[in-house]
């Protein structure tokens, strides 16, 4: 019998040992990974810090602009919407941003009011007739929870629909609440700045295309700036992001888009969305659209795609059904920043002047001066040249509202 004791403590003992050596192992597998990696795996978004708003919350009216993005990372991804209601706290509606309350309606895509059939919500449109709530929609609630992921890029209109939003809530004297997240594109500012008569939804602020800000940082510019109609300013409260900076990658768990499937396609965005103001297709009706380029041409390079009707995705997209000719820019790095070259690439071999470019193409550049440049024949470094000046006045700015090193 001693014997056996002896054997069974032995056992455990060398069980312990392991389970500590594989532990050991594992720690420091994750410490040889670059710092900005393992930060990326601590972030925690401010919806995974509910210990800071929920006793904001209790006994509020609470309305949410939400959509497929606002899930709680450290809980198994749980809805917001559906966490506050576990919580008991008393939601009244959501409102609802571009593609939709699940994130499946098509770019530019009306949508609809409707009530949500999983918790019977009423789910107000702020892409439809209206982009800003009004006052009757504000009128039964005490304060309103801006909780969406952004991609740090000024022509996605996740920012336009906060910039409503806080237009509103100042009007309408309610508080708005922003749950802040990493911005993908956080690291870098870059691109042309906006210039006075070019805004519209898909830029309303003087920012460069890539701005380095999360939400909650241009929130507070737009406020400081003055930017909202008549200088009102609104109340706002944020609930910052834990364990992360402007250096740190950040892997999205759940696509901000239906054409934003991935780390690449997030980090292509801000150079091949210019395609959008041309006839060159950048992927949509593919599984891999903002990772390649194309136009049905073979002059336009070796790899080829047919963009075709795709649901949830893109059901009518440019050069639909037809062979497209271009490049494949799937194993580009996540360390790929702004540049002109695919667009300026593109233009040389269409070779078709003036008509490359649709109306679409100033607003999202921010000003007629990329396209004219293009025009007459610069390249991207004296393209780049005529930003500078408007970047170093736009990041001094920047720096007075940043919350995050």
């Amino acid at each position: 019998m001693k014997h056996l004791k002896l054997i069974l403590i032995l056992a455990f003992l060398f069980g312990n040992l392991t389970f500590c050596k594989q532990s050991s192992e594992n720690r420091a597998e994750i410490t040889r990974q670059p710092d900005n990696e393992v930060l990326s795996r601590k972030a925690i978004p401010g919806a995974d810090r509910p210990e800071l708003y929920l006793p904001k919350l209790a006994g509020k009216r609470v309305a949410l602009a939400v959509n497929q993005t606002s899930v709680l990372t450290q809980s198994d991804n749980i809805h917001l919407v559906d966490f506050l209601l576990q919580e008991g706290i008393e939601v009244k509606k959501v409102f609802v941003p571009e593609h939709g309350f699940r994130g499946d309606a098509d770019a530019g895509e009306k949508v609809e009011n409707q009530v949500d059939p999983k918790t019977g919500l009423p789910l107000v449109s702020l892409y439809g007739d209206s982009k800003k709530p009004s006052k009757a929609a504000l009128q039964d609630v005490d304060i309103i929870i801006f909780d969406i992921q952004d991609v740090g890029v000024r022509f996605y209109t996740f920012i336009s629909t906060l910039h409503y939003l806080m237009e509103a809530c100042a009007e309408q004297g309610k508080k708005l609440m922003i749950m802040d997240r990493p911005n993908p594109n956080g690291d870098y500012v870059d691109g042309p700045v906006l210039q006075p008569g070019y805004e519209s939804f898909v830029g309303m602020h003087p920012i460069p295309v890539v701005h380095g800000l999360t939400v909650g940082e241009l929130a507070q510019m737009i406020n400081g700036e003055g930017w909202l109609e008549n200088k009102v300013k609104a109340e706002i409260d944020i609930i910052p992001v834990a364990q992360w900076d402007h250096s740190s990658h950040y892997s999205l768990p759940v696509k901000p888009s239906p054409n934003l499937p991935n780390d690449v396609s997030i980090r292509l965005y801000p150079s091949l969305c210019f395609f959008e103001g041309t006839n060159i297709s950048l992927g949509r009706g593919t599984l891999f659209p903002f990772q390649v380029y194309g136009y049905p041409d073979p002059k336009f390079g070796d790899f080829t795609f047919t963009p075709v009707s795709i649901e949830g995705m893109s059901k009518t997209p440019p050069q639909e059904n037809k062979v497209c000719y271009g490049k494949d820019l799937r194993n580009e790095p996540l360390t790929h920043r702004f540049t002109l070259s695919h667009l300026l690439e593109a233009y040389r071999i269409a070779n078709n002047g003036p008509n490359f470019f649709n109306n679409f193409f100033d607003k999202l550049a921010g000003s007629d001066q990329l396209r004219k440049a293009i025009l007459d024949g610069k390249g991207e470094a004296t393209i780049r040249e005529s930003w500078q000046e408007d970047l170093k006045a736009y990041n001094r700015i920047r720096a007075k509202y940043l919350i995050y090193e």
